[in-house]
């Protein structure tokens, strides 16, 4: 009998279990003619700046664009330094070079999150930025960075593009920084069916910069007041976020079944998965486990038909594009011994406990054989 592939994603799953009730959504904005901006894009941001008790959410039309907007609004300039992990996604550092400002990297604790306690003694006059990149859904230690953010007049940026409903010691991801820029990818927890994403602040000045920024720089349709970009949120993708909003507590709640599933079942004296901490809430965007062997492992379970991934093998200041910044191997050893040996289970909510079950028990055969 053939086995079924376990899915690393499944978004046609999520389709299939959505589909009754988001077709009459999309169809009502399909017969508005109103695809641009509107009622829907106010009204989710209204609704996420109430979830994530901020003040103002702006919706933008990418997790990449929230965070360059997000620093030009905060006055991010040529020379600047902005002090970032190496180990995120590329665009986490793409948006400070975009930005004409330099990346300092500061390596990461066994959780994957930037390293407080390292951050301090790469700061210089030229620092002007904190990017803490809440990493596969468990937040950094806000608290910390925040205190030295404070102490050398520094604004914060949390990279939320993967903690969309986190907390930290009680607090949304997105509410303790100046500005928490968040994607909308559709592998996101939070998820369009497309590109999308918003940035939140209590900083009504900072609202205002970005809301100018995202449409040309345009005070009204006929006045420009500076010159801005083109970053909009389509209606049609602001209207399935609403709907996927309401959702999200359950989509979180089991995604946090699966980990805690596969925490029971997985042999940890084996491999490493950081447990929760008290003053965190994770929300798993992702699964993941490291250990020794990680491309062994992984092909074991692709000959069992189960898909992992990957997040991420190279990190940024080894990638070609950084060698100007003149970073070499070594430079970040936990980062870099991470980048060899974390792997990523399926963990998505269209999952079932029979799949983590199948997984896990895979997981221990390999690493217990």
């Amino acid at each position: 009998m053939s086995i079924d592939t376990i899915p690393y994603v499944n978004l046609a799953a999520q389709w299939h279990e959505e589909r009754s009730e988001l077709l009459p959504v999309i169809e009502k904005i399909l017969e508005s003619g109103q695809y641009v901006g509107g009622e829907e894009v106010d009204l989710f941001e209204k609704e996420v700046s109430a979830k994530f008790k901020v003040k103002h959410a702006i919706a933008v039309n990418s997790g990449t664009d929230a965070l360059f907007l997000g620093l030009i609004a905060q006055g991010i300039k040529s020379g600047d330094e902005v002090i970032t992990p190496p180990n995120s996604f590329v665009a986490s550092t793409a948006v400070v070079v975009n930005a004409g400002a330099i990346p300092v990297f500061v390596d990461v604790k066994e959780d994957q999150n930037i390293d407080p306690k390292l951050i301090e003694k790469s700061i210089t006059a030229n620092t002007k930025a904190i990017i803490a990149v809440h990493l596969t859904g468990r937040m950094c230690d806000m608290e910390a960075i925040c205190h030295i953010a404070s102490q050398h007049n520094l604004a914060v940026v949390e990279d939320a593009a993967q903690s969309a409903g986190s907390k930290f010691m009680n607090r949304h991801s997105g509410s303790w920084g100046d500005i928490g820029c968040f994607s909308a990818h559709p592998l996101k927890n939070l998820a369009a069916c497309g590109d999308a994403g918003f940035v939140t602040t209590n900083n009504d000045e900072i609202a205002k910069k970005i809301q100018l920024l995202r449409n040309h720089g345009l005070a009204s349709r006929d006045r420009m007041d500076q010159y801005g970009y083109v970053s909009r949120m389509d209606a049609l993708q602001a209207a399935i976020l609403r709907f996927r909003l309401r959702r999200l507590p359950s989509i979180i709640e089991r995604r946090r079944t699966h980990a805690s599933l596969y925490r029971s079942l997985l042999n940890m004296d084996k491999l490493f998965q950081p447990e929760d901490l008290i003053t965190e809430f994770n929300t798993f965007h992702t699964f993941v486990i490291q250990l020794d062997k990680r491309e062994q492992l992984r092909q074991f379970l692709i000959e069992r038909r189960i898909e992992t991934a990957v997040h991420y093998p190279l990190p940024i200041h080894l990638q070609p594009a950084c060698r100007a910044l003149g970073y070499e191997s070594n430079s970040f050893p936990v980062a870099e011994l991470q980048a060899k040996n974390i792997l990523t289970l399926p963990v998505h909510q269209n999952l079932t406990a029979e799949q983590i079950t199948r997984v896990a028990d895979s997981v221990n055969e390999f690493v217990c054989g």
